[in-house]
């Protein structure tokens, strides 16, 4: 006997209530705090994932439910069974585009792009694009490629002027709107346009989007949302209904934890990435000595290009920005080889976080989708391209049904 497939409000409210009961679980800070709070119920599952090296925890990121943890890790992924996996949307057939067209852009960008327009498969024809917070516009472009009018909304003017470039380079008939998409100044762009889109569009900006729906007589949408801890509120504000009746509220600390997957540093970035992370570990355990206070302290405004220099000088920058006094005996080699087996331990750590992280991305892609639903439109949420191009891949799809018209 098969189960019918929930409703989207039906996988919000169970995942509402998953999120809320194991806040103790996929809030705690392992970067800050030295020992989680869930450690002590669970001496096993800790003791397992600290013993763990950093190669292992890179390896497991993308995948945690996979893992062979002790208990209760497999209960906590039972838990999310079948409520957090996005199907694929289905595909278009592809779209022959000139060669031209994508010259200069990255090439995971360009995959990105084919795959985001080939799930876009609308009852109706668009007549008037809008690429929003288009940057260069190549999304846009690709289409309205050959005929299909475009408007583009980017605030800063060098992308602009490159996009009208590339418009006329490819006849693309092109309206450029250089200004800042939160602002009056976007509204023409919004009126004119039968058909939004946005890729990776961070934040306010994809929910600015959508809200505007209510306002203007746009048929067809699909946004990719990204980086939704990018808000002006302290809180996030659910758009929908259900959403605003759930009993999770999140912070924009918990909005970033989605954003821990990456796939799109270079060898070189990841190398730098994790020595600063180790040197940053190293010199929490030496502030907690020096201060006598073992609590994390924050150092957001430290240089990058300190990074080019040796721990011990890296340590007294530092220590010189936070008002700190640095001993004149510190065995430096011994204190960074700690921050790096920090480092290890807090990845492996923050596996546990990484079951829940699909699940708080789905919670939010659900919400953006219920409230399109209540402004009547039909809409499919599904991912766009697999993880290992971008992890950023829900793409919420929606049109306006008949009745909504």
């Amino acid at each position: 006997m098969t189960t019918s497939p929930l409703s989207l409000a039906q996988q919000f409210d169970r995942l509402d209530a998953i999120l809320n009961a194991r806040q103790d679980v996929w809030r705690a800070q392992p970067f800050m705090q030295r020992t989680l709070a869930w450690e002590k119920g669970f001496p096993e599952l800790a003791h397992w994932l600290r013993r763990r090296s950093l190669a292992e925890a890179e390896r497991d990121h993308l995948h945690p439910e996979q893992l062979a943890a002790p208990a209760p890790f497999q209960q906590w992924v039972n838990e999310l069974a079948g409520l957090t996996a996005l199907d694929s949307l289905p595909l278009t057939s592809e779209k022959t585009i000139p060669k031209q067209m994508h010259q200069g852009i990255p090439g995971r960008k360009w995959q990105q792009i084919e795959a985001f327009a080939q799930c876009l498969n609308f009852s109706q024809p668009p007549q008037h694009w809008l690429d929003w917070c288009a940057g260069k516009g190549y999304l846009g472009r690709y289409l309205a490629y050959p005929t299909t009018q475009l408007s583009i909304v980017e605030q800063n003017e060098t992308l602009c002027a490159e996009a009208q470039r590339l418009n006329e380079l490819h006849n693309i008939a092109g309206y450029l709107h250089p200004c800042d998409a939160l602002s009056a100044a976007a509204k023409p762009a919004l009126a004119q346009t039968d058909s939004w889109v946005a890729l990776h569009a961070c934040g306010d900006l994809h929910t600015h989007l959508l809200r505007q729906v209510q306002q203007h007589n746009v048929q067809r949408i699909a946004v990719a949302p990204c980086c939704y801890n990018r808000i002006n509120t302290e809180n996030y504000q659910p758009l929908s209904r259900i959403g605003q009746a759930a009993r999770l509220q999140l912070t924009r600390t918990d909005l970033a934890l989605p954003l821990q997957s990456t796939v799109t540093a270079g060898a070189r970035d990841k190398r730098l990435r994790d020595q600063a992370m180790a040197w940053r570990l190293a010199f929490d355990e030496l502030q907690r000595q020096w201060r006598g206070v073992d609590e994390y302290l924050p150092i957001h405004s430290v240089a990058s290009r300190w990074i080019q220099q040796n721990f011990a000088h890296w340590c007294a920058q530092v220590a010189q920005l936070k008002g700190l006094t640095v001993p004149s005996a510190v065995a430096w080699a011994k204190a960074e080889q700690r921050g790096w087996q920090r480092l290890a331990q807090v990845r492996n750590l923050e596996l546990v976080q990484c079951l829940y992280r699909r699940a708080l991305e789905l919670w939010l892609l659900l919400d953006l989708a219920l409230y399109l639903q209540e402004q009547g439109f039909s809409v499919k949420l599904g991912q766009f391209c697999v993880p290992e191009l971008t992890p950023r891949n829900g793409l919420i799809i929606a049109e306006r049904s008949a009745q909504g018209c």
